[in-house]
């Protein structure tokens, strides 16, 4: 059966005068299931403290180690008010006294944010899924990230009043096409495309072939004289060349620089918006 759950994510908030913060956890407590749970980051903090790189990450990790124990203990205060099923029933009024008390806002470094409600059929697992949404961000998957750069260099291009010339389109005939998200034409015809390309994934072999995607569609269009004059890659991903990972990227701009079109990293934003005022 559906049930109501109230539920407030777990902020990490070192920098008062900033007002930054990372999600760090999450807290869910589900009155008619009699059930209160939390879940916060572990680990796999390096996102939170490079985040945060002037903080020492010794203060991150005994803060959190500390609002463990004390959302531990809440949790057995809740037992006795009824989420300990033994017990025949839940005293509701008691239970909802301390949980807004647990979620009020505080001048901390680790805090909660606005109170929410969500129906759920199982708290448990619910509580799972924002932990996977609002703190690991499942939903950011490769397609995702390469959309926001998309988003990042329109910006820049509507910046510098260059946006109505460069629109989505698809580059090609009919026999062969790619689309791309930035597009100059002339007479109808493209001259110039910008492309970012994302090649931050945590597999080096990933990141060879969602590059060797592009090398070949860039080759196709070549090899058939449909690609525009003027191309340009604006590449995102490791660049340690120490890894794996930052070799792999190297090898995919090397291979795109060889079929002819202008890379540049993602990050160089003077260099693309000379090269799209160009």
């Amino acid at each position: 059966m559906n049930t109501a759950c109230h539920y407030a994510i777990v902020r990490f908030l070192p920098f008062v005068e900033t007002g930054e913060f990372a999600n760090v956890g999450v807290a869910i407590f589900a009155p008619d299931a009699r059930y209160f749970g939390f879940k916060l980051l572990t680990n796999r903090h390096a996102r939170v403290t490079n985040f945060f790189e002037q903080l020492d990450a010794k203060v991150f990790r005994v803060a959190m180690r500390t609002f463990r124990d004390e959302l531990t203990r809440i949790d057995y205060a809740f037992k006795p008010l009824g989420t300990d099923r033994r017990l025949k029933a839940l005293d509701r009024p008691g239970t909802m006294t301390l949980w807004t008390e647990v979620i009020k806002p505080r001048e901390t470094i680790i805090r909660f944010g606005e109170p929410r409600v969500v129906i759920a059929r199982d708290p448990a697992q619910k509580l799972a899924e924002l932990f996977d949404y609002y703190v690991e961000r499942n939903f950011v998957t490769h397609e995702y990230q390469e959309q926001a750069l998309e988003r990042g260099l329109r910006g820049w291009l509507k910046a510098a009043r260059l946006d109505q010339r460069f629109l989505p389109d698809t580059i090609g005939n009919d026999e062969y096409h790619a689309r791309f998200p930035f597009v100059e034409k002339e007479d109808d015809r493209p001259v110039k495309v910008i492309k970012p390309l994302n090649l931050g994934y945590p597999d080096a072999a990933k990141i060879i072939d969602h590059g060797g995607q592009w090398i070949v569609r860039v080759n196709a269009l070549k090899k058939r004289n449909l690609l525009p004059r003027d191309a340009l890659f604006a590449v995102d991903g490791p660049a340690d060349m120490t890894t794996p990972r930052g070799r792999a990227r190297v090898e995919v701009v090397r291979e795109l620089e060889d079929t002819g079109v202008t890379v540049v990293p993602f990050q160089d934003k003077q260099r693309v918006i000379e090269f799209a005022r160009g």
